[in-house]
């Protein structure tokens, strides 16, 4: 017997789930994202909540992946909101992801992984974040505590 699936269940993508919860108006491959950015939004190497964090693809993550910064944890921890990471087609809340990079650019990251409860084994690279023209409704902080963005690049 086959169980009852809820007419309300969606099998998710990272792609549209994070264009969905950003705001951030791209298309295509998550690899795709950085360069599509280029001329529409802000870019940078620090995150920022409601940002899009895209990581590059690696091994056996050929297309890459794209994931919202929900959190700001530390200078080098954070927690994203993404889709089909840990659990195929599933929403990930929160989760906790940490810059290993030598110089502490976000340039390779961490990312916990439900199947060992814990971070990852695999170090993967990223191209940087992706700043939304505003902040997404969901995320919206009142405060402003939001990280520092840096130097955009553009």
């Amino acid at each position: 017997m086959f169980g009852i699936t809820p007419a309300s269940a969606q099998f998710w993508q990272c792609v549209p789930y994070a264009r969905m919860i950003s705001g951030i108006d791209i298309h295509g491959n998550a690899g795709t994202w950085w360069d599509q950015a280029a001329g529409r939004y802000d870019r940078g190497h620090a995150p920022e909540v409601g940002s899009v964090m895209v990581l590059k693809p690696h091994g056996k993550m050929t297309i890459g992946h794209v994931a919202m910064v929900s959190g700001i944890v530390s200078d080098r921890e954070i927690t994203v909101t993404h889709a089909n990471w840990s659990r195929p087609g599933g929403i990930e809340k929160d989760v906790r992801v940490v810059d290993v990079s030598p110089e502490g650019d976000w340039s390779e990251v961490k990312v916990w992984y439900a199947g060992v409860d814990d971070l990852g084994g695999t170090t993967y690279p990223t191209f940087g974040f992706i700043y939304p023209k505003s902040a997404p409704v969901q995320y919206a902080d009142a405060s402003g505590g939001a990280g520092s963005r840096g130097a955009a690049l553009n």
